[in-house]
């Protein structure tokens, strides 16, 4: 869903980028109360990982494709200002680097992608979570149905900023629906794809999901006079009421002391790599939704060459490598590296910011 530049004319363009910007300032204050030794390492591995699976084209309908926006996964991994920052790294350095995505909109593109399916996915989350069961599985079942509303969402939000900014004169009511219909296919691969991967990292390290804190029931602990028999019915002289491990059947505890993110982080970078660098070969060559709809309604009647259509790594190829396989892998692998290089440069800075600050992080007390 990435828009091109021409799309949307210049006084629209520029006020989705005033939104960007103060989304981004927003983002930036509030994950210094999100990140903290846990996520504030994930994060920059976060954005990378969904640098590598945005390449990953999958088949919607006949002639059509789409690909994870991201937001949903962002910010139950690590926060949902954190998630717009992530989902913001990965559209500049798509931008930038690989020609993917106009220069002049990039704040259509971080406002409609970054920060829509971001606030909504994540709004949906959290309320799902508050009234179904303590469990993992519900964890999952919340990041699919966040997930699959984010990006029909996100459809929406297009629209209507085509609607107020639109360089081409077309009935948005067609639009709106052709937008909406393929979108709501694209979301359910979305869906998919984030409760996996919300699922998977659960299943092994639940500490390390941000969605899935505070969903931990404080277990009241009643103690007897000192050496009294602890009976049914025995003298109770005090009860005292702390936050323990919940039972099986909550989601998260505390990490145990001393334990190690580096095998997660290992692992997640080993996935995001085979996915940019090999899979991504496989990755279905339709043109996604808002390329499929754009063709057919004439949105892209005035659409303007890219900015960065002389990048060595435009469209995801090395330039003067022959061999596609290897041009578009190779591609796939620098694009990781510098999205997590950026990313995690960015989360440092913020995450001393919140040490040198002394903010507590949200969910747990200051």
């Amino acid at each position: 869903m990435h828009v091109p530049d021409g799309f949307i004319d210049t006084p629209v363009s520029a006020a989705t980028g005033v939104v960007a910007i103060a989304a981004v300032a927003i983002s930036l204050r509030g994950a210094r109360r999100e990140l903290d030794e846990r996520t504030a390492p994930l994060a920059g591995l976060v954005a990378a990982f969904i640098f590598a699976v945005q390449m990953l084209n999958f088949p919607v309908a006949a002639g059509t494709s789409g690909h994870l926006l991201g937001g949903a996964l962002a910010a139950i991994l690590v926060g949902p200002f954190t998630g717009v920052l992530c989902v913001s790294v990965v559209l500049l350095m798509q931008g930038v680097l690989f020609a993917d995505g106009g220069l002049t909109a990039l704040g259509t593109n971080i406002t409609d992608m970054a920060i829509v399916t971001t606030v909504v996915a994540y709004a949906i989350f959290r309320g799902l979570v508050k009234v179904l069961p303590r469990s993992r599985a519900s964890i999952t079942v919340a990041s699919f149905a966040a997930a699959v509303v984010s990006v029909p969402a996100a459809a929406v939000a297009f629209t209507t900023i085509y609607w107020l900014g639109g360089t081409t004169d077309v009935a948005i009511g067609k639009v709106a629906t052709a937008m909406v219909g393929v979108h709501v296919l694209i979301g359910i691969g979305e869906a998919a794809i984030t409760a996996a991967t919300v699922g998977a990292v659960v299943a092994v390290r639940p500490d390390l999901v941000y969605g899935a804190r505070g969903l931990s029931k404080p277990l009241e602990l009643r103690t007897t006079p000192t050496g009294a028999p602890l009976v049914p019915g025995a003298a109770r002289t005090s009860t005292v009421t702390a936050a323990a491990p919940a039972p099986a059947a909550a989601v998260t505890s505390p990490a145990p002391a001393g334990r190690s993110n580096r095998p997660v982080w290992i692992a997640g970078l080993i996935a995001a790599l085979a996915l940019a660098g090999g899979v991504s070969y496989y990755a279905s060559a339709s043109p996604d939704g808002l390329e499929k709809v754009a063709q057919e309604k004439g949105i892209d009647a005035k659409a303007k060459p890219h900015a960065s259509e002389d990048s060595p790594l435009a469209d995801y190829s090395v330039k003067d490598i022959g061999d596609a396989r290897l041009s578009g892998g190779l591609a796939g692998v620098i694009g990781v590296g510098a999205t997590l290089t950026v990313g995690s440069g960015v989360f440092l800075v913020v995450r001393r910011r919140r040490t040198h600050t002394g903010l507590p992080v949200q969910g747990q007390e200051a």
